[in-house]
């Protein structure tokens, strides 16, 4: 009979079988512990990957916990990881992208006016799952709501849209992870 897996081999190998974020209740499920015990489960794991030097790391990202590569180590892995990255978003969808995460839920009229041009680049962000329609508005013509995915946090890599940096100011450009 073999022992019962440790909460840190239970915890590794719950995020590498997700391959999404897990969210903490989740993994005190998985564990049997309570969210308290399992956040400090979660914590020296995440020491233990960082002193064993494995070529993981721990992100909390999107309400969740997921395994990533450390930056240091991505640019090794170019040549087995595929597909080749998507175009970067050009200067307009990162406009209407960030008028929709501090706006949202917001009409593709209103990102217009607010931009002063186009919102053409919101089918853009839609096919990259980073928008999606939300809702209908109550105005005439029942125009559609925009909104960002979960995709958007995990992009940016944000916990929640109250990790979205003050909107003064700020140079959007540099933000999206690759």
């Amino acid at each position: 009979m073999t022992d019962a897996p440790t909460p840190q081999a239970l915890i590794g190998a719950t995020l590498l079988a997700a391959g999404r974020p897990v969210r903490l209740a989740e993994l005190a499920s998985v564990l049997g512990l309570s969210e308290d015990a399992s956040l400090r489960a979660i914590q020296a794991f995440e020491g233990a990957l960082t002193q064993a030097g494995l070529g993981f790391a721990l992100e909390a990202v999107a309400g969740g916990y997921r395994l990533v590569v450390p930056p240091a180590t991505a640019p090794h892995l170019a040549p087995v990881l595929a597909p080749p990255p998507l175009p970067p978003l050009s200067t307009a969808a990162l406009e209407v992208l960030a008028v929709i995460a501090y706006r949202q839920p917001v009409t593709r009229a209103e990102i217009e006016a607010m931009r002063g041009a186009s919102a053409s680049t919101v089918i853009t962000l839609q096919e990259r799952e980073l928008v999606k329609v939300v809702g209908r508005s109550d105005a005439v013509g029942q125009p559609l709501l925009y909104g960002t995915t979960d995709k958007f946090l995990l992009e940016f890599g944000l916990s929640s849209l109250s990790d979205l940096p003050p909107l003064e100011g700020a140079d959007f450009a540099h933000l999206l992870r690759s």
